[in-house]
């Protein structure tokens, strides 16, 4: 294991300025003692040349490699730092979810804590999301990676994802992101929805849009992804397509099934009628009339799931006041525009 040294001068510089924060610095953190010290001073030595007043939140997820204890003791040294230590490993969607519940800062950036995103590379995404964008998202042009077994698998990803949203991005893996505060606090975070974050973000009504980022190979500690993953990612996948097309009215999607459903079933009933009444034939023992029964049941089933789920998303919606709608702007009667 690595050891940590802080230098006065180190602890001096990290003093934050007590007007208002700019930038929050969210880190999820699982079983990265040796790259702690590395990755919190890069960031610090980014925003601070670039005179920007920031805080950095690292969450530890249940690390069992002396990161708790490591980032307790620079937590303690510095003033730039908060510590959030989770109760066990709860995945990385669960940190960030726990990073964003403590920002001050007006802007977040998000990255990973294994040193492959780099801290240098920060004030590029705030230059580009003061061009009016929500969101900004890193593309790991460069990627320093296995091919096998993390580059081919992201390929796939970001193609399904892409396809899927209609949000056509590079690299939805990348955690070097920035966003304004006021989106990230319409987002709640389940599973493994930071991969979807664009996608979550679109949903909000999000201006989103990505720059090539620097992506180094990993210094310390080995990878916490693999190919198990990839069952994840698909299942979530599925869950934002649904919240893209049917959050605010699930009725149209059980509605339309449950329609076509009954529709085939009554009009097999019909055909089965005719042939009785007309033919004399009997039909009790034709597989015809099981799929009847099945497409009657299945529809009514439907319908009857499309009626709940529009009674859950009306709960969702009231219970949290919200809206089912985002404003931009309200430009009042007689304002002034700029320039």
């Amino acid at each position: 294991m690595g050891i940590y040294l802080h230098s006065e001068e180190n602890k001096l510089q990290a003093v934050l300025p007590s007007t208002t924060l700019e930038v929050s610095v969210v880190v999820p953190v699982h079983n990265e003692y040796e790259s702690l010290p590395h990755l919190i001073d890069a960031i610090a030595t980014s925003l601070q040349a670039n005179h920007l007043r920031y805080e950095i939140i690292c969450v530890d997820d249940g690390s069992t490699d002396g990161s708790t204890e490591l980032l307790k003791q620079i937590a303690r040294d510095r003033t730039d730092l908060r510590a959030v230590i989770l109760r066990r490993n709860y995945g990385q969607t669960a940190a960030m979810s726990a990073g964003f519940g403590h920002i001050k800062g007006s802007v977040i950036i998000t990255l990973d804590g294994d040193l492959q995103n780099d801290p240098a590379d920060i004030p590029l995404l705030l230059n580009k999301l003061k061009e009016g964008y929500d969101m900004v998202c890193g593309w790991r042009k460069n990627r320093q990676d296995a091919a096998l077994t993390r580059l081919f698998p992201s390929k796939v990803a970001n193609w399904l994802i892409g396809w899927v949203t209609g949000i056509q991005l590079h690299d939805y893996g990348c955690s070097l992101k920035a966003y304004r505060a006021e989106l990230v606090a319409d987002m709640n975070l389940y599973g493994e929805l930071h991969r979807f974050l664009p996608a979550l973000a679109f949903i909000e009504g999000a201006r989103i849009t990505e720059i090539p980022v620097r992506h180094h190979a990993r210094r310390f500690g080995k990878s916490k992804y693999g190919l198990w993953r990839t069952f994840r990612v698909v299942m979530d996948m599925m869950t934002i397509w649904f919240m893209q097309k049917f959050l605010t009215k699930p009725m149209h999607v059980f509605g339309l099934f449950g329609l076509v459903s009954l529709v085939l079933g009554v009009a097999i009933g019909f055909h089965l009628t005719f042939i009785k009444l007309v033919f004399g034939v009997s039909i009790g023992n034709r597989p015809l009339l099981i799929l009847c029964i099945v497409l009657l049941l299945a529809g009514v089933q439907l319908f009857s799931f499309g009626l709940l789920a529009e009674l859950l998303m009306r709960t969702y919606h009231e219970s949290q006041g919200r809206p089912i709608y985002r404003v931009r702007e309200v430009v009042e009667p007689g304002s002034q525009g700029e320039g």
